[in-house]
C-alpha cells in the first residue's frame, strides 16, 4: 500500500533523529523521504505570494513558500506545486486536482480565504469608514457560516476521491494584527480586532471540515504570535501601495518560520 510509504517516512524520521546521536541512520531517513509523492494545492498562502523568488507564472509560486521549502529539504520522489495566487475552492476542483492520483502520498492545501472575500474585506477596511469595514466583515463571517462549509466539503471530498491513500494537511490562516501594538496610524483597534476575529472564525470552520474528512488541520496562529502586523517583528506584509498583491501575505520569514514548522509538525 502506498500509505505504508508515508508511515515508513514518518517512522524513519523519528528513528533517524535517535540514531543521529551515534552517527547512524541518516541514509534510511533520506531514502524513505525520497519515496513520498507530494502535491501542494491551494491559494496564495500556499503558493508563497509575499515571499518573493517567484517562478514567473501568474500563480506566483515561490521557492520560499512552505511546500517548496519542505520539498527542498526532504527530496520527495515527486513534488507537484499546483497552488496558485487568487485561487478559490472552484479553482482547486476545476484546475488543480488533476495533479493527484492513486500514487499521491502527501497533499497540503490552504483554501477558503478568497471564497470568503478576504481581499475585498481588507480593501474595504483600508479605504472606507470603520462602520463600512465592520459591516463587510460581518458579511464575510455570514458567508463562512452559510456557504463555505459546503464548498470545502466539495474540495476535500474530491481530494480524497483522487488520492485515496494520501495524508492531507489543511493549513489555516494567521491573525493579522497584534492588538495594542506599535502601529500609530491606519485601521482602528476595533477594526483590527474584528479582522482577527474573522480570521479565527474562518480557521474554526476550516478545521471542523478538515477533521470531518479525516484530514489534519495545521493552525499557524501559534507560530505567528508575536509576528503579526504592528508587532515590530512582523512576518506579514502590511498594505503596500507599490505592490498591492503582496499586502497581508506572509513574508519569506512567515513561510519558513510560520507555515513550515506547522506543516512539519502535522507530519
Amino acid at each position: 500500500m502506498k500509505m505504508s510509504r508515508l508511515v515508513a517516512f514518518s517512522s524513519s524520521l523519528l528513528l533517524g533523529a535517535a540514531l543521529a546521536l551515534t552517527g547512524a541512520g541518516v541514509a534510511n531517513a533520506d531514502s524513505s523521504a525520497a519515496a513520498v509523492d507530494y502535491v501542494a494545492l491551494g491559494d496564495s498562502y500556499s503558493s508563497g505570494v509575499g515571499a518573493g523568488s517567484y517562478d514567473g507564472s501568474s500563480c506566483k509560486r515561490s521557492s520560499r513558500a512552505y511546500p517548496a521549502l519542505w520539498a527542498a529539504a526532504n527530496s520527495p520522489s515527486s513534488f507537484d506545486f499546483a497552488a496558485c495566487s487568487g485561487a478559490r475552492t472552484n479553482d482547486v476542483t476545476g484546475g488543480q486536482l488533476g495533479r493527484l492520483n492513486a500514487s499521491t502520498d502527501l497533499v497540503s492545501i490552504s483554501i477558503g480565504g478568497n471564497d470568503a472575500g478576504f481581499a475585498d474585506v481588507m480593501t474595504t477596511c483600508v479605504l472606507q469608514s470603520e462602520a463600512t469595514c465592520l459591516n463587510r466583515i460581518a458579511t464575510a463571517r455570514a458567508y463562512v457560516d452559510s456557504t463555505l462549509p459546503g464548498r470545502l466539503d466539495s474540495v476535500y471530498s474530491a481530494i480524497r476521491s483522487k488520492a485515496p491513500s494520501a495524508q492531507v494537511v489543511v493549513l489555516g490562516y494567521p491573525r493579522f494584527y497584534q492588538l495594542g501594538g506599535n502601529c500609530v496610524a491606519g485601521l482602528s483597534e476595533k477594526e483590527r480586532s474584528a479582522i482577527n476575529g474573522a480570521s479565527d472564525h474562518l480557521n474554526t470552520a476550516t478545521a471542523k471540515r478538515a477533521a470531518d474528512h479525516g484530514f489534519t488541520f495545521g493552525d499557524v496562529r501559534t507560530t505567528f504570535t508575536g509576528h503579526e502586523i504592528c508587532s515590530g517583528n512582523s512576518w506579514l506584509h502590511s498594505v503596500n501601495w507599490l505592490n498591492i498583491g503582496e499586502s497581508y501575505h506572509p513574508t519569506a520569514a512567515g513561510q519558513s518560520g510560520g507555515y513550515l514548522p506547522v506543516f512539519k509538525s502535522a507530519l
